[in-house]
């Protein structure tokens, strides 16, 4: 999928909301443990319920790959069906990938070409040739962590590097990157005062957004200073959409909660 077509459906939508995907069947509702594949089945219980009102799904690949062979199986089964009934969909492998460069181009290879989702994340701390495999692929986007959500992103991204926060050289490095106009970029929500220091150097990139919802961000205060001209955010909710009811109604309950946010969202595209 362009970057094009992504800023299309956020407009006929009304939405820039990203649902993750992140299966732990310790939490999903107990009478979907007996069917055949009760992760696949949550899925597609959730994604046929609130396709409508979000513009991308992000698996998180740890929650399948912890289930070994079956748990990646209902990861393959989920983006064939997401790219089967929904193509408008724009799909995110979040699997924070980033090892030497042909390790990396194994690892796009897998989640691009194979399971053609249309993005993944990576890490950027082995530098350009652990990044550059990703980019390569045309209509396909790598969203590179810069910010992130944890506590621990204090430990090294916002450090002093030469008189410049890490967080900030990874940022303007990038730009530098052969195909870099295919990258995007993870910025915690709960780091949104820092979104107008990061709009000064990638002003038009999109980035992805998590920590709204169960994390504490606030949308308000991250559109404020993050949102462009073509909006340029994703923001991911996860746990408190997918896991809104853990009963037979869980699919009904996350509609509610993902339609809260989209009215939110229609609310400032409307501005």
């Amino acid at each position: 999928m362009t970057t094009q077509q992504l800023i299309e459906q956020i407009r006929i939508k009304k939405s820039f909301l990203c649902i993750g995907l992140d299966v732990d069947l310790t939490k999903i509702p107990k009478h979907l443990l007996e069917t055949e594949d009760p992760i696949f089945e949550f899925n597609k219980a959730i994604i046929d319920a609130t396709h409508h009102l979000c513009v991308s799904y992000k698996p998180n690949t740890a929650f399948y790959e912890a289930y070994g062979l079956k748990g990646w199986q209902s990861l393959e089964k989920t983006i064939k069906y997401l790219n089967a009934n929904y193509p408008e969909i724009y799909t995110i492998a979040d699997a924070k990938r980033g090892d030497i460069g042909n390790t990396s181009t194994m690892y796009a290879k897998a989640f691009l070409e194979d399971l053609a989702f249309d993005s993944v994340t990576v890490a950027p701390y082995m530098g350009k040739d652990s990044v550059e495999p990703f980019l390569v692929f045309k209509d396909k986007h790598t969203i590179m962590l810069a910010l992130t959500s944890n506590q621990g992103a204090f430990d090294f991204q916002t450090l002093d590097f030469n008189g410049k926060e890490l967080y900030k050289q990874v940022l303007e490095t990038s730009k530098s990157w052969q195909n870099s106009e295919n990258l995007m970029y993870v910025v915690g929500a709960t780091k949104a005062e820092y979104f107008k220091e990061i709009r000064k150097i990638v002003p038009n990139s999109f980035l992805l957004v998590p920590g709204v919802g169960a994390q504490g961000g606030n949308l308000q205060d991250v559109c404020k200073y993050g949102i462009t001209e073509d909006i340029g955010l994703l923001i991911n909710s996860s746990r408190g959409i997918i896991y809104a009811s853990n009963d037979v109604d869980f699919a009904e309950a996350a509609v509610n909660k993902a339609l809260e946010l989209q009215k939110q969202m229609a609310d400032i595209l409307n501005q």
